[in-house]
């Protein structure tokens, strides 16, 4: 007897809710309005509202095209030259992770690559419940990868609606009910989706109660260099964390601060115990990689590798990505001016207060609906804007509508 084909093996497939971000980006797309703004998409925009193509990364593909290297399979961790500048750029040249090999560092697919080889690895190796808390909120994709990876998603609390700042006490407060050897999710800057970042104290403070509550933490940073225009600040919480004694684990991306979006560039780390131990564990990461996807793409690591290892393009590099934070900085700084222009009686402060590609405006989902229908300015139910696409040309009609929508 032929099968019957009155039902299929996938029937039971429910149709998926549509990614939130996209869904704006098509909204804008048929938007007709010519003063439309699109402030959803979370990647870097110039002053033109183009995607930019960094300097340095047009004189690295220069540089490699001129090798005439082919394309031959990478090894299962990465490309030796990048991975091993990438744990350099994170920890410093200095760090102690470097001088005694305690790094177990292979190449990701960006961020969500690496987060993914953590996520496996700590699966299958950390000893203490698979639980993970992470800020209330944090990226849409930090959730349901953990989940995907086995581990029960918890909260603490992070942002603080009244004031659109760090709830520091009420972090502190989560923290220390956190049960022991459980694994704690921090961003390392330029928090997504808020911009809000602790200070530096804040962080020796938080650094302090993790360890005393013996947990483990799990780094995800993926603005390096982008979110204040100095590599080394927007690294201070890893490496704070490192002084203090701390194992970790951290997730790179070179999406944002090198603009390589669609090369995929990443990095994991392992800060070990040992040399010997880092060496066991590099292993056991090849193990996780393998049947995921085998090996990385060569082509964008190329690119970082070149950018961060060649002195004058790393000169350069720094430049152009200190050029980005700037605009962006300077965009929050005019925001903010032409809103309290307009006579706006509500404390603006925390437009210029957070940092990075995000701003948690502290508008509501009736006053974002608002802003869309009336002006055609789309972004998120939450409020959250991306500075990246507020420009020298749409920064005074962005303003002003908010400023009318918020009275």
């Amino acid at each position: 007897m032929s099968p019957s084909h009155s039902s299929s093996w996938f029937s039971n497939v429910e149709m998926g809710p549509p990614d939130a971000i996209l869904g704006i980006t098509e909204a804008y797309k048929a938007d007709t309005n010519p003063k439309k703004v699109n402030l959803g998409v979370g990647a870097y925009r110039n002053d033109q509202g183009k995607p930019h193509v960094l300097p340095s990364v047009i004189k690295a593909e220069e540089k490699i095209s001129e090798m005439n290297l082919d394309h031959e399979y990478l090894p299962i961790s990465g490309l030796a030259e990048f991975t091993a500048a990438s744990a350099k750029l994170a920890f410093g040249e200095k760090s102690r992770v470097i001088s005694q090999k305690l790094n177990a560092t292979v190449q990701g697919i960006s961020g969500t690559g690496s987060l993914a080889i953590g996520a496996f690895f700590l699966r299958d190796f950390h000893q203490g419940p698979k639980d993970i808390y992470q800020p209330t909120p944090t990226w849409g994709n930090h959730v349901p990868l953990f989940k995907r990876a086995g581990f029960n998603v918890k909260q603490y609390r992070y942002y603080d609606p009244k004031t659109c700042g760090f709830d520091f006490s009420g972090a502190l407060q989560d923290i220390a009910k956190i049960p022991e050897k459980s694994v704690i999710l921090l961003h390392a800057c330029a928090h997504n989706p808020t911009g809000v970042d602790p200070k530096l104290d804040q962080w020796k403070e938080l650094s302090n109660l993790i360890k005393q509550r013996n947990l483990f933490p799990f780094f995800d940073m993926a603005y390096q260099g982008f979110a204040t225009g100095d590599i080394d600040r927007d690294a201070a919480a890893v490496r704070l964390f490192i002084e203090d004694g701390h194992q970790l684990v951290l997730a790179q991306s070179y999406a944002k601060n090198m603009g390589l979006y669609g090369e995929r560039i990443g990095a994991f780390s392992v800060v070990a115990g040992s040399s010997e131990e880092a060496a066991k564990v590099m292993s056991q990461l090849k193990i996780i990689i393998r049947p995921l996807y085998s090996n990385p793409p060569v082509h964008g690591a190329r690119i970082a590798a070149m950018i961060l290892n060649d002195a004058a393009l790393r000169t350069q590099w720094l430049k152009d990505v200190k050029e980005m934070a700037q605009r962006i900085i300077s965009m929050r700084t005019k925001l903010r001016a032409v809103i309290e222009g307009e006579g706006s009686t509500r404390n603006w402060q925390h437009i210029t207060d957070q940092i990075g590609m995000f701003c948690f405006t502290g508008m509501d989902k009736e006053q974002v609906e608002r802003l869309t229908k009336e002006y055609s300015i789309y972004l998120t139910k939450d409020g959250r804007i991306s500075m990246a696409g507020v420009t020298s040309g749409n920064v005074e009609y962005l303003g002003k509508a908010m400023a009318k929508i918020t009275k």
